[in-house]
């Protein structure tokens, strides 16, 4: 990645300097090079220093992000706040786009007639488990349950989970039953009910994760890891580019 002086040189004066102070008080030598761009977000996003104790990086999480994001990945989210917040600009670039399907329709109808919450089932639809997606699916003669082709995903997204523990909590059943297989799983729900709990069962998993330990998060917190992993993949690209060539 690039370095601190070359990512404070397209900020703002204010950003630049609230980073600057970030520095002044953050151990930064705890984080590598991929995880620091991170943490500084987090700090900054929530004025919150304990953010640098309680995030949890698993699986080769970062590198993976940029990865995914660098090949055109889309991004899966709970609920509209995240959503709104992802910088679609520079997700666009890559081919990327961000998903939400908590406010369709059908999936309204169907968390009423199964019982879930609206956020579980929005989960369900974006990996193609809802009895319209998979009624689409059998159409189109698709055996698959891990490629969401009745909401046009791409086959191995990122998901971005702030705000809902049962949105996180179904993905993870989803997971462990092999019926969706996201790159990424950004899970970062806040709250006294199922967050912590939710949290730990992902970070059980064998899967890349970026979390945040304890009752912290929210949709702030999930944006600000996903805008960090679109600069550093962004970053990436420029670098690449102005690379000598062989």
């Amino acid at each position: 990645m690039g370095s601190r002086k070359s990512q404070i040189a397209n900020q703002h004066p204010i950003e630049a300097e609230s980073f600057r102070l970030i520095g002044e008080q953050l151990d930064e030598s705890r984080f590598n090079s991929l995880e620091l761009p991170i943490v500084r977000r987090l700090i900054h996003t929530t004025a919150d220093f304990e953010y640098a104790d309680l995030v949890r990086f698993g699986n080769n999480a970062i590198e993976t992000g940029i990865d995914s994001i660098s090949k055109g990945a889309d991004i899966i989210t709970d609920v509209r706040m995240i959503e709104v917040g992802i910088s679609k600009e520079r997700l666009n670039k890559f081919g990327g786009k961000v998903r939400c399907f908590v406010a369709d329709e059908d999936v309204v109808q169907y968390a009423k007639e199964v019982g879930i919450t609206k956020t579980a089932a929005a989960m369900q639809k974006a990996f193609g488990l809802t009895k319209e997606a998979r009624s689409e699916k059998q159409e189109k003669n698709r055996a698959s349950c891990l490629v969401p082709l009745a909401s046009n995903i791409t086959s191995f997204p990122i998901v971005a989970v702030g705000n809902a523990p049962t949105a996180l909590l179904e993905l993870i059943k989803m997971i462990k039953a092999g019926q969706a297989a996201p790159a990424l799983v950004i899970g970062v729900p806040v709250g006294f009910v199922d967050a912590e709990e939710s949290k730990e069962e992902l970070m059980r998993l064998d899967i890349p994760y970026i979390s945040i330990k304890g009752k912290k998060g929210g949709s702030t917190v999930a944006v600000a890891i996903v805008n960090a992993l679109l600069m550093m993949a962004e970053e990436k690209t420029v670098n690449r580019d102005r690379a000598p060539c062989p």
